[in-house]
Parts: C-alpha cells; sequence; structure tokens
C-alpha cells in the first residue's frame, strides 16, 4: 500500500463525479403496472423530469416522459414540494417550474394548462374526490402572499376562466397537506412568527353545498395550555377515521412526533389518541411541502419511519398494538413516497447505500433499489468512507454527529500524521443528517480528508427538547456544540486540531461564519449563500421564513441589538480566518448583497479568500457545471489554505 500525506491521495471520485452522480429524487407513484418518479436532471440545468420504469424493476432502464425544457417544481413556501401526482390510468398533473401553473400531461402528448396565466403558484398537488386540490399561493398586494387550498377541475376548465378554480379554505397564513374525504377535508395550518415544527393544527371542516369549508374544527397541534404542538400529515384511513401526527408530549417523556389516531362523529372528534407512542420521531421539519414519514396498507397496518438520530422502519398494526421492525439498509432521509397493497415506494440512503428509490414489499421481506441505491458507475464500494455515530460532551449537553474517517483502498498516511478534517454544518438550522453514505463526502475522504457532520443543537430527529435548544440562541450554541464536537475529535486523536475547516451552506453557511468569528477551533470556512447580517436577512428573505427569526435570535425591534451583536457583518475586524464564499446570483433567500458584503469585509482585513458567483442559480445549487466547478473549488481552497497538495484539481487563487 502506498504511503502519502492525508488530503494528497489520489482518487477516482471527480467532482464531476459528484456532480452528476448524486441522485436529486422527489415524488413517486405506482401507475397502472409501472413506477413514476420525479429527478433533478443537472446536465439540463437542473430541471426535474419525469420518469418511468417497470413496476418489476430492480435496476432496469429508466424512461424520460417529460421531455425538455419542461420542468416540474413548486415554488410555494420558496421550497415548494408535491410539485406532480397521477392517476392510474397514466396521466400526470404537474406545476411547471417557469410559470407555476398547473398542467394535465399524458406520455407522447403536450402539456395542457389546468390553472391559469398568473393565478399564482401551486404545490401539494393531491388527486382526491374526482379533482386536483393544491395550495395555492398568489400575490396579495402585500409582502405576505395570500394563500388557500384550491379545487382545481380536470377538464381544464380553469385555464381560461380563474372561477371554474373553487378556493376552499384559507385564513391562515399557511397551509399544507390537503385531504378531502366524504364530505370533509382535512389540513394543517399555521401563522407568523411559528414554523410549522413550532407550531402547527390539524384541521377538519365540513365541505359545503358549493364545495368550499363551511365550518371546522382544530383537531390537534397549535398553542394550548401553555404548551405548543406541530401537527403533519392527516391521512383517511376510512370515511370517518384520521390518522396523523403530532408532537404530544408524552407522560414522563420528551415530545416526539408520533401517530395519532381520532374519528368523527360529523364534525365532533373522538380522541386524538396515540397509536404507538414511541421514543423516536415518526415525522420532521416541513420545509418541502408534500413529506410523508408513514403510509398505511390495504390491512389496516401501517409502515412508518422512525428517527432517534438515524431512521428505521416498523410496522405497526393499530388493532392489537403491535409493531415489528423491519430489516432494510436505510438508515436517512426515509420517505414514504406511496403504498399500493403491502408494497410501498421509499426514498432514502443507508450507511453503506447511495440515496435511491426503493421498491418494498412488507409481507415478502424485500426491498431492491428502483433508481439508485448502487454506487455510481464502475466505483468499488471500498472508497466508500461508512459513517460511525459519535457523541460528544458540550456545555448545552450532549452533541450528536457522524464521523467519516478518510477512506481509500489503495493509500495509507504515515503512521505519525493526523488527518485534516471538513466538519459540515446542515441548513436549516431545523434541520438533521443521519450518517448515509455520500458521494460529496468520499470526494474528500478518499483524499484522505476527514468529515464529521454535526447534529448541532437545534437539529430535528432527536426530539423537541434537543430542537428547542437553540431557541434564542442561532449563532451561539450551534457555534458552541460544533467546537465541542471537534474538540472532541481532536482529544480522541482522530483529527489534526490545527487542520480543521468548516463547511455549512443557508443557515450552515451562518453558523460557519459565527464559527470562524468567534472560536480559534477553524483554520479555513467554506460558506455557501451563508448568512452573514441578521438584519439583512429579516429585511431581504421570503415569507415562509420572515418571522423564523423570532423563535432564533427574538423578535425585532425589540432584539435588534442581539442582531447587530450576533452577525459577522456588524464586527467585520473579526473575520480573520480564510473563506470561500459559493453564491447564487438569484438567490431570494441569501441574496448575493451578503457574500458581496462578506467578501469586502475579507478583503479589507487582509484575509486571503475566494468569491465565485454562479449566474442562474437560486438558493441551492443545482446545475451540474456548477456542482463540479463547486466542489473543485472547495478541494484547492483546503488544500491551500491547509497545506497538501490536490492532485487533478488546478489551484485556486486567493485574494
Amino acid at each position: 500500500m502506498t504511503i502519502a500525506p492525508y488530503g494528497s491521495w489520489p482518487s477516482p471520485i471527480s467532482a464531476a463525479d459528484v456532480a452528476g452522480g448524486s441522485l436529486r429524487l422527489d415524488g413517486a407513484r405506482f401507475v397502472g403496472d409501472e413506477i413514476w418518479w420525479s429527478e433533478g436532471i443537472p446536465a439540463e440545468r437542473g430541471r426535474t423530469a419525469l420518469l418511468r420504469t417497470g413496476s418489476d424493476a430492480q435496476t432496469g432502464e429508466a424512461e424520460v416522459l417529460l421531455p425538455a425544457p419542461w420542468s416540474m417544481r413548486s415554488r410555494v413556501h420558496e421550497y415548494g414540494g408535491g410539485a406532480w401526482t397521477a392517476d392510474d390510468r397514466g396521466t400526470a398533473y404537474f406545476v411547471e417550474q417557469s410559470d407555476q401553473r398547473v398542467y394535465r400531461f399524458t406520455p407522447g402528448n403536450e402539456p395542457v394548462p389546468l390553472t391559469p396565466a398568473g393565478g399564482g403558484a401551486h404545490g401539494d398537488l393531491t388527486l382526491a374526490e374526482g379533482a386536483l386540490w393544491a395550495v395555492r399561493e398568489r400575490d396579495s398586494g402585500t409582502a405576505v402572499p395570500a394563500r388557500d387550498i384550491v379545487r382545481i377541475p380536470l377538464d381544464g376548465s380553469g385555464a381560461d376562466d380563474a372561477d371554474a378554480i373553487t378556493s376552499v379554505v384559507a385564513g391562515s397564513d399557511f397551509l399544507a397537506y390537503p385531504a378531502p374525504r366524504a364530505g370533509r377535508l382535512a389540513w394543517i395550518a399555521w401563522n407568523h412568527p411559528d414554523m410549522p415544527w413550532d407550531a402547527a393544527e390539524l384541521r377538519v371542516g365540513a365541505l359545503g353545498a358549493d364545495g368550499r369549508v363551511a365550518e371546522q374544527t382544530v383537531v390537534a397541534g397549535g398553542r394550548a395550555d401553555g404548551r405548543s404542538i406541530s401537527a403533519l400529515q392527516p391521512e383517511w384511513t376510512g370515511d370517518h377515521e384520521l390518522v396523523f401526527v403530532a408532537d404530544i408530549p408524552r407522560e414522563g417523556g420528551d415530545a416526539r412526533w408520533n401517530l395519532h389516531w381520532v374519528r368523527f362523529d360529523g364534525l365532533t372528534a373522538i380522541g386524538p389518541e396515540p397509536i404507538m407512542p414511541a421514543d423516536a420521531d415518526t415525522g420532521g421539519p416541513l420545509w418541502n411541502l408534500g413529506a410523508r414519514w408513514y403510509g398505511a396498507l390495504d390491512d389496516g397496518r401501517i409502515v412508518a419511519v422512525q428517527t432517534n438520530g438515524s431512521d428505521a422502519l416498523v410496522v405497526i398494526d393499530p388493532t392489537c398494538g403491535g409493531e415489528d421492525s423491519l430489516v432494510t439498509p436505510l438508515t436517512g432521509d426515509v420517505l414514504v413516497r406511496h403504498v399500493r397493497g403491502e408494497r410501498l415506494l421509499l426514498t432514502g440512503a443507508g450507511a453503506t447505500v447511495p440515496g435511491g428509490l426503493w421498491l418494498l414489499d412488507v409481507d415478502a421481506h424485500t426491498i431492491v433499489p428502483v433508481r439508485g441505491g448502487v454506487p455510481s458507475g464502475d466505483l468499488d464500494p471500498s472508497w466508500m468512507s461508512v459513517a460511525r455515530a459519535m457523541t460528544f460532551p458540550g456545555p448545552n449537553g450532549p452533541v450528536h454527529a457522524f464521523d467519516y474517517p478518510p477512506t481509500n483502498p489503495e493509500v495509507t498516511a504515515p503512521p505519525e500524521e493526523r488527518p485534516p478534517y471538513l466538519v459540515l454544518v446542515h441548513g436549516g438550522p431545523t434541520s438533521r443528517v443521519s450518517g448515509t453514505q455520500s458521494l460529496v463526502v468520499s470526494y474528500f475522504t478518499s483524499r484522505g480528508i476527514g468529515v464529521l457532520d454535526v447534529n448541532y443543537g437545534g437539529s430535528s430527529g432527536y426530539g423537541r427538547a434537543y430542537r428547542e435548544r437553540l431557541r434564542g440562541a442561532w449563532g451561539v450554541v450551534d457555534v458552541q456544540d460544533t467546537a465541542a464536537a471537534v474538540t472532541g475529535m481532536v482529544e480522541a486523536g482522530l483529527a489534526d486540531g490545527a487542520r480543521v475547516a468548516i463547511k455549512g451552506g443557508s443557515a450552515g453557511g451562518w453558523t460557519v461564519l459565527c464559527a470562524v468569528a468567534d472560536t480559534d477551533v477553524f483554520a479555513a470556512g467554506i460558506s455557501r449563500y451563508g448568512v452573514a447580517d441578521l438584519r439583512r436577512l429579516a429585511e431581504d428573505t421570503h415569507d415562509f421564513e420572515a418571522r423564523y427569526l423570532d423563535g432564533l435570535v427574538g423578535p425585532l425591534p425589540e432584539a435588534e441589538d442581539v442582531y447587530i451583536a450576533r452577525s459577522p457583518l456588524s464586527r467585520p475586524e473579526t473575520l480573520r480566518t480564510p473563506l470561500l464564499i459559493l453564491q447564487g446570483a438569484d438567490d431570494p433567500v441569501v441574496p448575493p448583497s451578503q457574500s458581496e458584503a462578506l467578501r469586502d469585509a475579507l478583503a479589507g482585513n487582509g484575509v486571503p479568500h475566494a468569491y465565485i458567483l454562479f449566474e442562474g442559480e437560486s438558493h441551492g445549487f443545482r446545475r451540474a457545471e456548477t456542482l463540479q466547478r463547486a466542489f473543485e473549488a472547495e478541494l484547492a481552497f483546503l488544500g491551500a489554505v491547509l497545506g497538501f497538495s490536490t492532485p487533478g484539481v488546478a489551484p485556486l487563487p486567493l485574494d
């Protein structure tokens, strides 16, 4: 075996491989005897296309159904979700990214509009009761868009006649999960300043003769009796029985998202009651509409994702309270996309398998990949680093993380050398990582750079108490927890304390900038469209997150001094650590002005840095050429600052 310094190991994993090899999958459905799903295509400017294959296919050829330049993507709540659905006869309904109209599409034919031009954005598409239901978002003439749940006729009459589209219910800042059944509509609603994981209500309304909600009741969730409850994913399992998720506090335990049911006599709710209390979460932050963490089988059993750091799948029998574990390779990012009989379509990844679309047969005890789920190309699995769960003591309590050690089957480092490390801090900040196999991570670990993925306080997947550790303390707790994890790695002899870099995007970019400004733990930082000034974020960001900072920092104007004190751009003299700044030119969430102000501050301090602006990119990079250049720039930057060569990647000039 060859001996070479960490960071300079030759690797077969290129930035182009990473850009083209990481699947971006959205929804999936059984359609007749086929499986349909949506997938991002980086080589086609990142558009989202509709694909299909046979229902019994394991890794068969995929056929693209929706041709370029059509792209299925919703912008409701900015992050979208639920951008398409389909019936069993092979007709799809989707939101076109460019105009946010809803279209009907049958393969081989041109899409036909179902909503009028200029009629607003749509998402969370749901086929039920002979119509198409959606969450609609329209310009209200103010900073706050108007949102409602609408029923869209399938015959296309709403394309030219806006009055043909029925506004079923409104009156909330945000809505999600329209679920009609037998003259009732269930949905989730919440209002500023709450985010959906703070407090969201499950509502059920009776549909009147005009198709609109005539009266409604709050079944669960929201704020009451001094406590906050987040409800998610209502699903009818009969004309009078509704299953849903809520983090209702349990006796003697933390509040976790668990399954509940409620029965109805008219609009009178009997319940709710828990189906299977567990010290794990079935649910997560509703960043994207349409996310589902459980599905009901035809015989009444429920397959659910349970998360406690990593994911597991269980089968619950509500009639007897039984629960059985399902053996699968999936341990992270698992969502239930569709159910037919005893078979499910899942998306997710595992510690030893990459992300993909999976077909699970509950009774046959089989799970096979439909798309992805296997290493890209001819890459041997020995090149992929396998994460190990780590917990470190921190000033705010235990800190959870996943460590990906340097992994290369052909090269090792001198025995006395400790590896450089790249610490990843996820966005959100109410999000999480789960230690799944990652081509992005292995791009670095195969070169001898360890990766530590941190679930700092505020992350989901560990219960409400861990999630609320960040309340009022963004830029403090996340930084302290991340620094504590690094200290633990260094003290254990697993990382070179002088060669640790930190990388994050969006909210993770904020943690990067606060960490390099407020600690001496990191030798370098990489910010992808990161927040640098809280007041600018509060002024510029979109409506979905317009009041997010109330909980993370404090309400304005009362907490303005805190906003100023915490923002790195308010104290540019603290920015003394080399930085790589990557930014999308069309980003509405964190506009380029923040990254450019950061660049100017670094230049004024004489700090080595690089700033790369990507035209045509928004909040999150999608194009293959952007992704490739970004990963190459990150590797070259780490080599320049941490002191190792980067074979096959050109040096990055620093200003």
